[in-house]
């Protein structure tokens, strides 16, 4: 072989592009750049969160308060809020935050864990109450089906969290927000239906004298 023809050859492999092999078919018979399945056993697999119960949740006032500083106004913002799960069970929380929402987040937390069971006869409550808290006071009265809640805004969201849907109330003191509701909450604590009241006197229905 001459010279001449050894440096072409040479020149035409250096100049030629390199050609890949061709890539294998993957194993799981799928298309390069999809991705495979999952397995199940897999890190990433999650089992499904179950929901828990569903919770009422009422904003029954939201408070600004501005604070005069050099430069300025500094904000702050506090929010009550009542939470029921309308089956019987109602608390109330406050909560405190530079942002509105912070405030809302922190009442709604409160009120959770304050929930206390009231008694619910027959979505209505079962005798008439009255009760006092600071300067608030409540007058509650049990209703016929169909009546529905005659009841101030935030005397409602209490009840309506409980799961009461026929009463009548009035406010006749005080109209801050943080006493009514807690005053409501006072006078729903402190209903007992007869069952519960003749139990606590060693008595049972039957033997009640009328």
């Amino acid at each position: 072989m001459n010279t001449e023809e050894t440096k072409a050859q040479a020149t035409e492999t250096t100049q030629a592009p390199a050609q890949r092999a061709p890539r294998a078919p993957r194993r799981d018979g799928g298309a390069r750049g999809s991705r495979a399945p999952r397995r199940e056993g897999g890190r990433r697999s999650e089992a499904p969160v179950e929901d828990g119960p569903q919770l009422m949740e009422k904003v029954v006032y939201v408070n600004r308060c501005a604070k005069v500083v050099k430069g300025g106004r500094r904000f702050s913002f506090s929010a009550l809020i009542v939470v029921g799960d309308q089956k019987g069970k109602v608390g109330y929380g406050f909560g405190k935050a530079n942002e509105v929402s912070d405030a809302i987040r922190k009442g709604t937390e409160a009120a959770k864990r304050a929930m206390k069971n009231v008694v619910v006869v027959n979505e209505t409550i079962p005798h008439e109450t009255y009760t006092e808290f600071g300067g608030a006071k409540i007058v509650l009265k049990p209703a016929t089906p169909g009546t529905g809640l005659v009841a101030g805004a935030k005397v409602r969201s209490v009840l309506e969290a409980a799961g009461v849907t026929n009463v009548i109330a009035k406010s006749l003191g005080s109209a801050n927000a943080a006493n009514v509701v807690k005053a409501t909450m006072q006078a729903m604590l402190s209903m007992r239906t007869a069952d519960q009241v003749l139990s606590a006197r060693g008595k049972k229905k039957k033997d009640a004298s009328v």
